[in-house]
């Protein structure tokens, strides 16, 4: 009758690190009679691998079959102290120190401290951002700007009728302003997602001027560079505000680039904010300087067609 092979175990399924407890670990036991099969296991018997003696011998067991036990251990306890070295703080002038957490930024919050000056939203509260990452331009300034606009425009209760193009828009006050004195039709440009969905919109919901309004989430110069992609074949615009972060812009590259645009008309005005020590020319294209107020630390130019000189007088 023919025997039945006995099953082959792999004692590189074991690991000399691993505590087998109540499981059994096979020890093989060898016939010295058997001829054919000398290498192959006759018996198997189990004992538990605990502490003691049978650890030693299924140590001695792996080590027969090639496995290197003393390398494993060797490379457990590495691995061991590799991640204990890693989670040791750094060390300083031979002190221990550790990198303080950075801190996360504050939510930006809003307050309402702006109002509608004049026209049919006048007092209405405007949102504006708490901090100095949004700058509006002061109600004095705005208050006077549109003053000389309805003054140079021939009708001192009201701007003329018209489209407006607010850049560096911000909260929206000096646009929302224009809207509220007659203006059919504002496009503002901010590049801040915070600031438009968060201080702008709001604001125009809340002056009821939404509908006649458009946003460009845009970059300044990137509006200019596509102004046909952004405002189409609508023509020039009747008002153009300019009130940027005073450090952050090149006045004479951002003058240069609103002259030579095709959103300036013949009959267009320009109203300019800027800061002290900053030189503004007497004309933009075609289009003279009607006024130039100080108010402080700040300053307001007034673009406009010559015409408007004579009535503004």
């Amino acid at each position: 009758m023919a025997a039945l092979s006995p099953p082959t175990f792999s004692p590189l399924l074991l690991n000399a690190k691993t505590d087998f407890g109540s499981p059994l670990l096979p020890l093989l036991t060898f016939s010295s009679s058997s001829t054919n099969r000398s290498s192959l296991p006759l018996f198997v018997s189990y004992i538990k691998a605990g502490n003691g003696l049978a650890s030693e011998e299924k140590k001695i067991l792996l080590e027969r079959y090639g496995y290197d036990v003393d390398a494993d251990e060797y490379f457990s306890q590495s691995s061991q102290k590799s991640k204990r070295r890693k989670e040791l703080p750094k060390k300083r002038g031979g002190k221990q120190v550790q990198d303080p957490p950075e801190d996360p930024k504050p939510p930006r919050t809003t307050h309402k401290l702006l109002q509608v000056l004049g026209g049919t939203a006048r007092r209405v509260k405007l949102l504006s951002p708490k901090g100095m990452d949004v700058r509006p331009m002061m109600e004095v300034v705005k208050g006077a700007a549109f003053d000389i606009l309805q003054a140079a425009g021939g009708c001192p209760a009201s701007l003329r009728p018209g489209r407006w193009l607010d850049l560096y828009s911000g909260t929206g006050s000096v646009g929302i302003e224009a809207l509220s004195r007659g203006c059919s039709e504002v496009h503002f440009v901010e590049m801040d997602p915070w600031v438009v969905s968060d201080v702008l919109r709001p604001n125009l919901e809340d002056t009821g001027f939404l509908d006649s309004s458009v946003i460009h989430t845009v970059r300044v110069e990137k509006f200019f560079e596509r102004a046909e992609q952004f405002v189409g074949n609508s023509g020039t615009f009747d008002y153009i505000s300019v009130t940027p972060p005073y450090t952050q812009v090149d006045y004479g590259v951002l003058m240069r680039q609103i002259s030579e645009s095709s959103l300036i008309g013949e009959n267009t005005f320009i109203v300019v904010e800027y800061p002290l020590k900053t030189d503004m020319l007497d004309s933009c294209g075609s289009l003279v300087k009607i006024t130039d107020r100080r108010f402080g630390r700040t300053l307001l130019t007034i673009y406009g067609p010559t015409w408007s000189q004579k009535k503004r007088r």
